[in-house]
């Protein structure tokens, strides 16, 4: 049997913080030398707060039950109508963007400039296999329409806001690829 040597670190805090992350197994594997101590106030009572492992002479706390699941099922006409506020359609600049990794995406709405631009560019969609946001459509088929208008590409109906406020967005229909933004 191989044994391993004395955990050393600078401060006990430190030690403290590992055995949080290891749920204690650190704790109870190792013996602690403190090789340099500048001081301060414990940090045992901040701990003992957390209540991680109980104490002998105290019970085990009432364990917790999650709440259960709903038997409802909900359908994609459920999250409709998506309404994206800070989006509109309108002519958006093109740009680099560094997102390396970044899947293909587009985003559409229900207009008139969106479905042409989808029907345009459906195959290269197709080719990239990028994935559509529907970020305003207000019923089911309206957004069947545009399915229809993109056969074999995925369409999800999905608000545009977090996107359109992390890439500087502010019209559709748009590319977005992890170099650029088009129309």
């Amino acid at each position: 049997m191989k044994l391993h040597p004395p955990l050393r670190i600078a401060a006990p805090s430190l030690f403290g913080l590992l055995c949080l992350a290891t749920g204690g197994a650190l704790a109870d594997a190792a013996s602690l030398i403190v090789v340099e101590d500048r001081g301060g106030v414990s940090a045992w009572p901040y701990y003992q707060s957390l209540n991680l492992r109980p104490r002998q002479d105290q019970p085990l706390a009432p364990s917790l039950s999650a709440p259960h699941p709903s038997q409802q099922r909900f359908s994609e006409t459920d999250m409709l109508p998506v309404r994206s506020g800070r989006l509109s359609p309108g002519e958006e600049p093109r740009r680099v963007i560094q997102a390396s990794g970044l899947r293909p995406m587009f985003l559409v709405g229900d207009d008139d400039h969106s479905r042409q631009w989808l029907r345009e560019r459906a195959a290269i969609l197709g080719e990239l296999n990028a994935v559509g946001l529907v970020v305003n459509v207000a019923s089911a088929d309206a957004l069947a329409t545009l399915r229809g208008l993109a056969p074999g590409l995925t369409l999800s109906p999905v608000s545009g806001d977090d996107l359109a406020e992390r890439l500087g967005l502010r019209h559709y229909p748009v590319l977005v690829t992890a170099t650029g933004i088009e129309q």
